[in-house]
Protein backbone atom coordinates (compact mmCIF):
# COMPACT_ATOMS: atom_id res chain seq x y z
CA UNK A 1 0.00 0.00 0.00
CA UNK A 2 1.54 3.45 -0.93
CA UNK A 3 1.92 5.70 2.15
CA UNK A 4 0.15 9.10 1.19
CA UNK A 5 1.16 12.35 2.88
CA UNK A 6 -1.21 14.69 4.53
CA UNK A 7 -0.17 17.38 2.48
CA UNK A 8 1.77 17.50 -0.53
CA UNK A 9 2.95 20.24 -2.68
CA UNK A 10 3.26 19.36 -6.64
CA UNK A 11 5.73 22.17 -8.63
CA UNK A 12 3.54 24.65 -6.95
CA UNK A 13 4.62 28.07 -8.24
CA UNK A 14 3.08 31.64 -6.94
CA UNK A 15 3.31 34.71 -9.13
CA UNK A 16 2.39 38.33 -7.90
CA UNK A 17 1.99 40.49 -11.11
CA UNK A 18 2.95 43.88 -10.42
CA UNK A 19 3.41 46.73 -12.72
CA UNK A 20 7.36 46.90 -12.46
CA UNK A 21 7.70 42.95 -13.05
CA UNK A 22 6.09 39.58 -12.10
CA UNK A 23 7.01 38.74 -8.42
CA UNK A 24 7.72 34.86 -8.15
CA UNK A 25 7.03 34.34 -3.85
CA UNK A 26 7.02 30.47 -4.88
CA UNK A 27 9.08 29.00 -7.58
CA UNK A 28 7.94 24.93 -8.54
CA UNK A 29 8.07 24.19 -4.76
CA UNK A 30 7.65 20.58 -4.17
CA UNK A 31 6.96 19.20 -0.31
CA UNK A 32 5.50 16.14 1.22
CA UNK A 33 4.38 16.78 5.24
CA UNK A 34 3.51 13.61 6.57
CA UNK A 35 0.21 13.45 9.75
CA UNK A 36 1.43 14.07 13.06
CA UNK A 37 4.50 16.66 11.82
CA UNK A 38 5.85 19.68 13.49
CA UNK A 39 7.46 21.55 10.80
CA UNK A 40 9.26 24.57 10.52
CA UNK A 41 9.93 26.73 8.02
CA UNK A 42 12.64 28.79 7.79
CA UNK A 43 13.93 31.59 5.69
CA UNK A 44 15.15 35.06 5.44
CA UNK A 45 12.01 38.03 5.08
CA UNK A 46 11.13 37.98 1.83
CA UNK A 47 11.56 34.42 1.05
CA UNK A 48 8.12 33.02 0.63
CA UNK A 49 7.75 31.99 3.91
CA UNK A 50 4.27 33.24 4.54
CA UNK A 51 3.45 32.67 1.00
CA UNK A 52 3.87 29.21 1.83
CA UNK A 53 2.21 29.52 4.64
CA UNK A 54 -0.99 31.01 2.68
CA UNK A 55 -0.70 28.20 0.34
CA UNK A 56 -0.90 25.28 2.70
CA UNK A 57 -3.89 27.03 4.84
CA UNK A 58 -6.18 27.34 1.64
CA UNK A 59 -5.89 31.00 1.73
CA UNK A 60 -4.48 31.48 -1.25
CA UNK A 61 -4.82 29.16 -4.59
CA UNK A 62 -1.44 28.66 -6.38
CA UNK A 63 -0.74 30.06 -9.77
CA UNK A 64 0.46 26.77 -11.09
CA UNK A 65 0.88 23.42 -9.68
CA UNK A 66 -1.23 21.12 -7.45
CA UNK A 67 -1.62 21.01 -3.42
CA UNK A 68 -3.15 18.39 -2.06
CA UNK A 69 -4.65 17.94 1.59
CA UNK A 70 -6.05 14.28 2.79
CA UNK A 71 -5.39 13.22 -0.99
CA UNK A 72 -7.84 15.87 -2.29
CA UNK A 73 -6.62 18.30 -4.70
CA UNK A 74 -7.48 21.52 -3.67
CA UNK A 75 -7.08 23.02 -7.46
CA UNK A 76 -10.47 21.07 -8.49
CA UNK A 77 -12.11 22.39 -5.30
CA UNK A 78 -14.50 25.34 -5.26
CA UNK A 79 -14.88 28.04 -3.11
CA UNK A 80 -17.31 26.49 -1.10
CA UNK A 81 -15.25 23.36 -0.47
CA UNK A 82 -12.54 25.44 0.24
CA UNK A 83 -13.90 26.83 2.85
CA UNK A 84 -15.58 23.62 4.62
CA UNK A 85 -11.55 22.37 4.32
CA UNK A 86 -10.43 25.64 6.01
CA UNK A 87 -13.42 25.36 8.55
CA UNK A 88 -12.71 21.71 9.46
CA UNK A 89 -9.92 21.02 8.91
CA UNK A 90 -7.47 23.71 9.06
CA UNK A 91 -6.62 25.73 12.67
CA UNK A 92 -4.47 29.24 12.25
CA UNK A 93 -2.50 31.05 14.66
CA UNK A 94 -0.83 34.24 13.74
CA UNK A 95 1.43 36.37 14.92
CA UNK A 96 -0.76 39.89 15.51
CA UNK A 97 -3.51 37.59 16.94
CA UNK A 98 -5.95 38.59 14.35
CA UNK A 99 -8.53 38.52 17.17
CA UNK A 100 -11.94 40.50 16.49
CA UNK A 101 -11.87 43.93 18.53
CA UNK A 102 -15.65 44.13 19.45
CA UNK A 103 -16.11 40.24 20.59
CA UNK A 104 -15.14 39.21 24.12
CA UNK A 105 -12.34 36.25 24.65
CA UNK A 106 -15.43 33.85 24.63
CA UNK A 107 -17.08 35.39 21.44
CA UNK A 108 -13.72 35.26 19.51
CA UNK A 109 -13.00 31.44 20.94
CA UNK A 110 -17.24 30.64 19.48
CA UNK A 111 -16.81 32.76 16.27
CA UNK A 112 -15.74 29.50 14.33
CA UNK A 113 -17.80 27.12 15.66
CA UNK A 114 -20.90 29.44 15.08
CA UNK A 115 -19.81 29.47 11.33
CA UNK A 116 -19.30 24.99 11.29
CA UNK A 117 -22.58 24.33 13.27
CA UNK A 118 -25.17 27.53 12.73
CA UNK A 119 -25.55 27.63 16.32
CA UNK A 120 -23.86 28.74 19.76
CA UNK A 121 -21.85 25.98 21.79
CA UNK A 122 -23.82 24.27 23.94
CA UNK A 123 -21.21 21.48 24.60
CA UNK A 124 -19.25 23.36 27.35
CA UNK A 125 -16.52 23.05 24.47
CA UNK A 126 -15.13 26.78 24.17
CA UNK A 127 -15.36 27.72 28.08
CA UNK A 128 -13.24 24.17 28.57
CA UNK A 129 -10.94 25.28 26.04
CA UNK A 130 -10.01 28.54 27.49
CA UNK A 131 -9.72 27.06 30.82
CA UNK A 132 -7.10 24.74 29.46
CA UNK A 133 -5.39 28.19 28.10
CA UNK A 134 -5.32 29.57 31.34
CA UNK A 135 -8.11 32.19 30.72
CA UNK A 136 -10.95 31.77 33.21
CA UNK A 137 -14.14 32.83 33.20
CA UNK A 138 -14.31 36.81 34.27
CA UNK A 139 -10.93 36.84 31.37
CA UNK A 140 -13.18 35.52 28.66
CA UNK A 141 -15.73 38.51 29.28
CA UNK A 142 -13.29 40.50 28.60
CA UNK A 143 -12.33 42.36 24.61
CA UNK A 144 -8.96 42.02 23.48
CA UNK A 145 -7.45 45.09 24.14
CA UNK A 146 -8.03 44.31 27.47
CA UNK A 147 -5.76 41.28 27.96
CA UNK A 148 -1.73 41.04 27.66
CA UNK A 149 -0.57 39.74 24.33
CA UNK A 150 0.31 36.77 26.00
CA UNK A 151 -3.89 36.10 26.90
CA UNK A 152 -4.40 37.30 23.81
CA UNK A 153 -2.32 34.68 22.13
CA UNK A 154 -3.72 31.91 24.31
CA UNK A 155 -6.92 33.14 23.49
CA UNK A 156 -5.95 32.50 19.58
CA UNK A 157 -5.28 29.56 20.09
CA UNK A 158 -8.29 28.04 21.96
CA UNK A 159 -9.83 29.51 18.47
CA UNK A 160 -7.90 27.38 16.22
CA UNK A 161 -8.60 24.25 18.07
CA UNK A 162 -12.53 24.56 18.52
CA UNK A 163 -13.61 23.30 15.51
CA UNK A 164 -10.85 20.21 16.21
CA UNK A 165 -8.20 20.22 13.09
CA UNK A 166 -6.28 17.84 12.02
CA UNK A 167 -3.60 20.90 10.99
CA UNK A 168 -2.34 23.62 13.08
CA UNK A 169 -0.98 26.94 11.22
CA UNK A 170 1.41 29.37 12.89
CA UNK A 171 2.64 32.37 11.72
CA UNK A 172 5.09 33.75 13.99
CA UNK A 173 3.43 32.35 16.95
CA UNK A 174 5.57 34.23 19.41
CA UNK A 175 6.56 37.33 17.52
CA UNK A 176 4.35 39.41 19.41
CA UNK A 177 4.94 38.30 23.34
CA UNK A 178 7.79 38.60 25.74
CA UNK A 179 9.83 35.69 25.99
CA UNK A 180 8.92 33.92 28.94
CA UNK A 181 5.16 33.93 27.19
CA UNK A 182 6.84 32.42 24.24
CA UNK A 183 7.88 29.65 25.66
CA UNK A 184 5.05 28.72 27.01
CA UNK A 185 2.83 29.32 23.77
CA UNK A 186 5.61 27.08 22.32
CA UNK A 187 5.38 24.32 24.71
CA UNK A 188 1.32 24.52 24.54
CA UNK A 189 1.57 23.70 20.27
CA UNK A 190 4.21 20.68 21.27
CA UNK A 191 1.78 19.68 23.53
CA UNK A 192 -0.44 20.05 20.48
CA UNK A 193 1.69 17.94 18.10
CA UNK A 194 2.21 15.47 21.01
CA UNK A 195 -1.83 14.94 20.78
CA UNK A 196 -1.41 14.25 17.25
CA UNK A 197 -2.07 17.26 15.27
CA UNK A 198 0.08 18.32 12.34
CA UNK A 199 1.62 21.28 12.88
CA UNK A 200 3.49 23.97 10.42
CA UNK A 201 4.94 26.98 11.85
CA UNK A 202 6.56 29.98 10.42
CA UNK A 203 9.48 31.81 12.80
CA UNK A 204 12.62 33.51 12.37
CA UNK A 205 13.69 32.25 15.70
CA UNK A 206 16.16 29.22 15.88
CA UNK A 207 15.24 28.48 19.68
CA UNK A 208 11.43 28.05 18.55
CA UNK A 209 12.49 26.48 15.62
CA UNK A 210 14.45 23.76 17.93
CA UNK A 211 10.48 22.85 19.18
CA UNK A 212 9.82 21.23 15.77
CA UNK A 213 11.35 17.14 14.47
CA UNK A 214 11.41 19.17 11.05
CA UNK A 215 13.20 22.38 9.60
CA UNK A 216 12.68 23.65 6.34
CA UNK A 217 14.62 26.52 4.74
CA UNK A 218 13.36 28.65 2.00
CA UNK A 219 15.08 30.95 -0.17
CA UNK A 220 14.25 33.32 -2.93
CA UNK A 221 10.77 30.80 -3.25
CA UNK A 222 12.92 27.68 -3.20
CA UNK A 223 13.97 24.96 -0.32
CA UNK A 224 17.02 25.94 0.06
Amino acid sequence: MNHQPLIELRDVSKVYPLKAGDVVALDRMSLSIDAGEFLAIMGPSGSGKSTLLNQLGCLDRPTSGDLLIGGRNTREMDDHELTELRLNTIGYIFQKFNLVPLLTAYENVEFPWLMKHRRPDDTGRVESLLSQMGIDTAMATHRPAELSGGQQQRVAIARALVNDPRILLCDEPTGNIDSVTGRQIMEMIKGLNEQGRTVLMVTHDPTVAAYAKRQIVIRDGRLA
